[in-house]
């Protein structure tokens, strides 16, 4: 599995959308701050394959995968295995109370050489050459199938648990076991002997319980088994013998039974002759209906009368004319007189109203002169103030005056002075203006309420003699209408009679529903009437069928009471030739029931000779089951035997079951096959890390061990043996490295599926190596990288170290989120 993407949202530390890009990559580092998400990238690399991670120590709870706040979590990883790139989904999103479940899960095959730009917007169907998984239960076993590492076994071999080889580099032996045990999972055997030492248990307790089964079957041996076979021959002759004897009991039985059902008969033909009565009521039946039928009719003549009445009083009212064309006419005569009546109060009031607007008229005009005549007057009176005024003013002027010189308002030369009055003339002007005007004022007012009332008499007028000409109109029209009508008291006289004809009507009509309520009651008794003389004739003709098959006499159809005196007379004598017959009937049923009693003695006799008791029913039925009673014991014999044959096979079977159990527990015990299993486990561990280390070390060591401890062979010192506590910090980590490899290969190799080991990460603190020991871990994984095998990850926060790796992903971390920063080629 060589991861090329990884997409985050949402998940731990990462709340906001990241991408990690491993394209082109071979050798990388996760670098950045303790605390800043760099394990959590190979968290989210763990959680898209398997929905979990190690360091949450619970599968179930991936509640740990959403960030605080977060209501969903989205993983999506692009990787590549064998070649084929697929692209695996899983989202997690947490409900409204809190509960945090997976709500997809997917995993696709790619197309090959797809652009991965594509998955920014998303990918269509064209770009997925197959849909590998679409559940968590799905993808699960998908991933299996696609990585072949289960979920234990890739977290140590893609994600190598080199610290703990390096304490098991100097680890003491009994330390050293608990480690590789630990490691490789040998702690599995521990597991299968307990569960042997269990099945052993369980198979020693069914022991147990099949003895005390087969303890408990008694009553099955061969003694048992022949009394029950000669029991079930007994039964299966007695069988037979009732087969034999059986059908004369049936006949018997049947010829008894014919014999009862015979006399029986007979009786009923009694009983059915003797129960033939006359009704009381046949002979008034027949009378009744003919009276019914009479009534019948005289209803129907007396409704075809009045219904003939009533045509004749219709066919008069329909001569005498049209009663609302008569109405109307009346109401137009009516009208008439009354519109004469008023048009001569109305040209009255016209005539009137012209003389009286006439005089109004006349009165205006002269209002009109006298108005004309005051404000003449009070134009002469402005005129004569005017002149007052005009002297006044020339009076002053007097004393500046002088003959002969120019004055001084109008330049002319002065010939004469003017004479001084002895008044002022502008005071009389004035007041004789005031009251010109006030005589004028007068005028006008009385102009306006003449002309005001001349007006008004005007539209009297006018209404007046718009009224009379409506009037004369209406009349006119009235004239034209009721030319040619006859005159008011005739049509009241018209009218008078088609009322009278009216209610002669009314009357027959009555008498029509009378009459017509007469003929249903009488229809009804009548049918009524018939109803019962049918229903009489219904119980004749059922007490006749009755008695159909004793060939009764014909009957008289025409009379009931005659009918049934004959019916009844004919059954009294068939019912007494029957009863002298009756007592032979009773001595063939006495006859064939002792033939019956004699068959069943002897079947009790056999029954009894059986041993069983004398059969209360079929005795075919019960001896067939007596019979099938014995070959079920025998039966149930043959089958516990059969059982306890079984039982015994099975209690060999858990015999050999539980030694087995007890001899692998006793082989697993710690001290036998687990420290033979530790031993085989440790050589091929060293010699595949002994290559490795050669490798990684450019030939110089070789990696062994002696009686459980471990020793480097230093080829570039004649070969000297070094024991390991004697490496340096950079040899110590290479043989680590060597043995995390060989381990992570060793596990691959116990899988059960193709496993593809095309990566590998590095999860390990460096901080406390010095700079000597830095450059030979540097260099260890620049050669364990340049193998080209696999990708080389490393999650350090060591500056010095992750600069000498050529790719580097930054991760950086604030109060909101998490992110990653490519670096380098």
């Amino acid at each position: 599995m060589r991861p090329i993407r990884l997409d985050l949202d949402g998940f731990t530390v990462f709340r906001e959308p990241t991408t990690v890009d491993f394209t082109d990559t071979d050798f990388f580092a996760l670098v950045g701050p303790t605390g800043s998400g760099k394990s959590t990238v190979l968290d989210a690399i763990c959680f898209a394959l398997y929905g979990t991670v190690p360091r949450w120590g619970d599968r179930r709870a991936i509640a740990n995968a959403l960030a605080p706040s977060a209501a969903e979590a989205r993983v999506r990883l692009v990787f590549e295995s064998a070649g084929v790139r697929y692209v695996l989904t899983r989202v997690v999103r947490r409900d409204a109370k809190g509960a945090v479940t997976t709500k997809h899960a997917g995993l696709e095959a790619l197309a090959p050489g797809l652009d991965l730009g594509k998955l920014e917007h998303g990918l269509e169907q064209d770009d997925i050459a197959e849909v590998l998984a679409g559940t968590p239960s799905e993808v699960d076993e998908a991933v299996l199938t696609v990585i072949g590492l289960p979920y234990e076994q890739f977290t140590k071999c893609v994600v190598l648990p080199q610290g703990e080889f390096a304490a098991f580099l100097h680890a003491k032996p009994a330390e050293r076991q608990k480690i590789l045990v630990n490691l490789l999972g040998l702690d599995v055997y521990g597991k299968i002997r307990e569960r042997a030492a269990a099945e052993g248990a369980t198979a020693e307790t069914k022991l147990k319980v099949l003895d005390d089964q087969l303890a408990a079957l008694s009553g099955i041996d061969d003694a048992a088994l022949s009394a029950a076979t000669a029991r079930a021959e007994a039964l299966r002759e007695l069988a037979g013998a009732v087969d034999r004897i059986a059908p004369q009991l049936a006949d018997a039985g049947r010829l008894a039974e014919q014999a009862r059902a015979a006399l029986a008969a007979l009786d009923a033909e009694i009983d059915r002759l003797a129960g033939v009565t006359v009704p009381a009521e046949a002979a008034g039946l027949a009378a009744a209906a003919a009276k019914a039928r009479a009534a019948v009719a005289e209803a129907v003549d007396a409704a075809r009368a009045a219904e003939e009445r009533e045509e004749k009083v219709r066919g008069e009212l329909q001569a005498a004319g049209d009663a609302a064309a008569l109405r109307r006419l009346l109401d137009r005569h009516a009208e008439r007189a009354r519109l004469a009546a008023e048009a001569t109060t109305v040209h009255e009031t016209v005539a009137s109203a012209a003389a009286e607007h006439e005089r109004a008229a006349a009165t205006l005009e002269t209002a009109r002169a006298d108005a004309a005549a005051t404000l003449t007057a009070l134009e002469a009176a402005r005129e004569a103030y005017q002149t007052a005024v005009a002297a006044d003013r020339a009076v002053a002027l007097r004393p500046h005056l002088r003959v002969g010189e120019a004055c001084p308002v109008c330049a002319q030369t002065v010939h004469e002075l003017p004479v001084v009055p002895h008044e002022p003339a502008v005071a009389a002007a004035e007041a004789a203006g005031k009251a010109a005007r006030k005589r004028s004022e007068a005028a006008d007012r009385v102009v306006a309420d003449r002309d005001r009332t001349v007006r008004e008499l005007d539209r009297s007028l006018a209404a007046a003699r718009a009224h009379a000409e409506q009037v004369d109109k209406r009349i006119a029209a009235l004239d034209t209408e009721l030319d040619g009508a006859p005159p008011a008291e005739a049509l009241r006289r018209d009218l008078d009679g088609i009322a009278a004809l009216q209610k002669s009507l009314e009357r027959a009509g009555t008498d029509v529903r009378k009459a017509r309520e007469a003929h249903r009651t009488a229809a009804t008794g009548a049918e009524r009437a018939e109803e019962r003389l049918r229903a009489a004739w219904r119980a004749f003709d059922a007490a006749r069928d009755a008695l159909a098959a004793f060939g009764p006499p014909p009957a008289n159809r025409d009379d009931l009471s005659d009918a049934w005196a004959t019916l009844h007379g004919w059954a009294t004598g068939e019912a007494g030739r029957r009863r002298a017959g009756r007592p032979e009937a009773q001595d063939a049923v006495r006859a064939a029931e002792r033939r019956a009693a004699d068959v069943r003695g002897e079947l009790a006799e056999l029954f009894t000779r059986a041993g069983l008791a004398p059969p209360g029913g079929d005795p075919a039925r019960e001896a067939a089951v007596a019979l099938e009673r014995a070959d079920a014991d025998r039966r149930r014999i043959e089958e516990r035997r059969a059982d306890a044959d079984r039982m015994r096979e099975q209690r060999d079977g858990l015999a050999r079951e539980a030694q087995v159990a007890k001899a692998l527990a006793q082989h697993l015990r710690a001290d036998r096959f687990e420290r033979w299993l530790l031993a085989e486990a440790l050589d091929t561990l060293v010699q595949g890390a002994s290559r490795t280390l050669r490798e990684l070390s450019s030939g110089q060591y070789d990696l062994g061990h002696d009686k459980g401890e471990f020793y480097v062979i230093d080829h570039h010192d004649a070969g000297l043996r070094r024991a390991v506590r004697t490496l340096s910090g950079g040899e110590t980590f290479q043989a680590s490295l060597a043995l995390a490899l060989a381990l992570s290969e060793q596990l691959a190799g116990l899988s059960t599926a193709s496993a593809s080991l095309e990566s590998i990460v590095l999860d390990e603190g460096f901080g406390t190596l010095d700079t000597t020991t830095l450059d030979t871990v540097t260099a260890t994984l620049e050669n364990l990288a340049a193998r080209g095998d696999r990708m080389v990850g490393v999650v350090t926060h060591v500056g010095a170290l992750a600069e000498r790796i050529p790719v580097r992903f930054e991760v950086r971390r604030d109060a909101r989120t998490a992110r990653i920063e490519r670096v380098g080629l």
